[in-house]
């Protein structure tokens, strides 16, 4: 029973561990599943630490300082040192680092030391500049007439450096540029060029689905998406509902395009029109994960509309090529006739008023036979012999 209370102490709780949570305001945050194993942290002297919004470096802990998840740390950068946030130690760091394509035998930088109440000072004045150096150096690229939009400004945690995010559609001789930024602002100048989808990760946001943007809670490799997805998962070519809050499309449309290129080989062509007794039936529609197909009997507009499976489909086919009609599209008339329903029966407020009037039809039925002749005084009427009252 001791040793109970005293995990429960240590970690909160008998459930999840947390060690490994952390606060999800942060972008591409990741939860520590082994931080309550024991001799997760001494796998790897390797820690992952985050900086303004997503970017992210791998460390070595070459110090052995006993670091968990949410500490603050100063770490090697050239010139001088950083301040970040360590978002994750032990196992994971290890399967982290494949991602970026890193192995533990690389040459990393190092941990210097946890962060002090004069590295936070510094911190904090050289984050309060950002902003200002951002609108600066936009008009500073206007005036030089450069092609190219400087969507976000990161300074180093000791205020050496700056690191200028750009977005830019054609190459851009940023020369010039570095010079007036290093002599106006007096610090080292990075200049890093970004795309659209990674500055829609920076500045994070909720997509039309409710949750937040992919780009910004885990996705880190962009790959290219063109419409030929949407086409594949019959989704309508409207560039307002396909493009992201970047402008581009949604990475999302890539998740589940492989899944439907594989169910549509089950189906057959959409160009063969199936011969019936009928008449002549068109594709008209497809349900591509059910394996469904809709037919119309006019080969403009929807009429006559028909489900058939795609087995029924590829019978009738068959049948077409040995020169033999069936009598309809469906197998059986009588047992796949289906009484249409009305979908919006739900959202009608009438249905209320024919709810309340059956249930007072019953009650007043219920209540006429089962009432009984009283007296005046509200007692029985006593019963003759002959059986009247």
């Amino acid at each position: 029973m001791d040793e109970k209370l005293k995990y429960k102490e240590q970690n909160g709780c008998s459930g999840i561990c947390p060690k490994g949570c952390s606060r999800m305001d942060a972008p591409l945050n990741t939860f520590d599943w082994l931080a309550d194993v024991p001799g997760n942290e001494e796998d790897t002297d390797i820690v992952e630490v985050q900086f303004k919004n997503t970017r992210k470096g791998y460390y070595r802990n070459s110090n052995k300082l006993p670091l968990v998840k949410g500490d603050i740390v100063a770490v090697e950068s050239n010139p001088g040192h950083d301040i970040g946030r360590v978002t994750l130690t032990g196992r994971l760091v290890l399967l982290q680092l494949k991602k970026w394509r890193l192995t533990p035998e690389s040459d990393l930088k190092r941990v210097y030391r946890k962060a002090r109440p004069v590295d936070m000072e510094k911190y904090e004045e050289a984050k309060a500049k950002e902003h200002d150096t951002m609108i600066r150096s936009r008009q500073i690229a206007k005036d030089l007439n450069l092609d190219m939009k400087i969507g976000d400004v990161e300074y180093q945690g000791d205020g050496s450096k700056a690191i200028f995010y750009y977005i830019a559609d054609n190459r851009v001789d940023f020369r010039q540029l570095i010079k007036v930024l290093a002599d106006v602002f007096k610090v080292k100048i990075e200049m890093k060029q970004i795309g659209a989808r990674q500055e829609a990760g920076r500045i994070g946001g909720i997509g039309p689905c409710g949750r937040e943007l992919c780009c910004a809670t885990f996705t880190t490799n962009f790959v290219s998406v063109s419409t030929l997805a949407a086409r594949f998962q019959d989704i309508s070519l409207n560039p307002q509902k396909l493009a992201g809050q970047c402008a581009k499309l949604k990475c999302c449309l890539n998740y589940e395009v492989d899944t439907y290129v594989e169910a549509s080989k089950r189906l057959p062509s959409r160009d063969i029109e199936l011969e019936t007794v009928e008449g002549t039936y068109y594709f008209f529609k497809a349900d591509i994960l059910r394996g469904e197909l809709t037919y119309s009997s006019d080969k403009r507009i929807p009429a006559n509309l028909k489900t058939i499976t795609a087995r029924r489909a590829k019978q009738v086919i068959e049948m077409n090529k040995r020169g033999e009609k069936p009598e309809s599209l469906l197998e059986d008339a009588a047992q796949n006739s289906k009484q249409s329903t009305d979908l919006l029966e739900q959202n009608n407020i009438e249905r209320f008023d024919k709810a309340s009037s059956r249930n007072h039809g019953k009650k007043r039925r219920h209540s006429g036979g089962s009432r009984e002749h009283r007296n005046n005084d509200g007692r029985k009427p006593k019963k003759r012999e002959d059986g009247k009252s």
